[in-house]
């Protein structure tokens, strides 16, 4: 990923930042773009993909097209998932109209799959709270955050450590470890943590088309407010 290679370019020299990169990675990886056919692989999890994508009813020439597999193979998975009762089929005429029975628990649990983004982020933002004492700002950004996530794609985070906790802090050092450990099981791909002291933001965001820039345009606030306000605290 284009972002966090620059920064590792740039924060890794202790003598211009007092930042480190604690990365650490597990061999399967989680595709954030297409979660339901990274659980649910081959023709029957890009049909439900498919499904999942729309209230509405498609015939199932409609969902093979958009499913890229043949018409054969689509019916034939669409029937087994009619006989599971998690479709619904209606003939008008000669076509076939189906849609993803909504009520179904199976599938509700399937249509949660398909937010998984928006979920990992509300338990990343909700276990940040063990970090103590708590960081001034801790910020999502790179492709989780743009919603470009793919198997290749690691998460992004920048830590802001207030200006009234040491570097070598145990308990800091402690939890923060822990957490990053904590995140790496809830998102299933690497994780990229990046920390920085917070008098150093200003310095950071005067640096004039630096990716510090592009974190404070496109990244979330898990925690405390974004770059451009934590480093006016500053």
């Amino acid at each position: 990923m284009t972002v966090s290679r620059q920064i590792l370019e740039i924060e890794t020299d202790p003598t211009i930042f007092r930042t480190y990169v604690r990365k650490k990675c597990i061999i399967q990886m989680v595709d954030y773009v297409r979660p339901i056919e990274a659980i649910i692989p081959g023709v029957q999890g890009r049909v439900l993909s498919v499904l999942a994508a729309t209230e509405s009813e498609l015939t199932m020439r409609t969902v093979a097209r958009l499913a890229g597999s043949s018409v054969n193979r689509t019916v034939s998975v669409l029937n087994h998932l009619v006989a599971l009762g998690l479709v619904e089929r209606r003939d008008v005429g000669a076509s076939a109209l189906v849609k993803l029975v909504r009520t179904n628990e199976a599938v509700r649990s399937i249509l949660h799959l398909g937010r998984l983004r928006d979920a990992v982020i509300e338990r990343v933002r909700d276990s940040a709270r063990m970090i103590d004492p708590p960081p001034s700002s801790v910020i999502m950004f790179g492709s989780m955050a743009r919603g470009e996530a793919s198997v290749e794609s690691d998460l992004d985070v920048v830590v802001v450590r207030p200006n009234t906790v040491g570097e070598e802090d145990p308990t800091w050092t402690q939890t923060l470890g822990a957490w990053s450990d904590e995140i790496r099981l809830i998102v299933g791909n690497p994780i990229n943590l990046l920390v920085v002291d917070e008098d150093e933001v200003p310095k950071l965001m005067r640096r004039r088309d630096s990716v510090w820039h592009e974190i404070a345009q496109e990244g979330i606030p898990l925690v405390g407010g974004n770059l451009e306000r934590t480093g006016s605290v500053a």
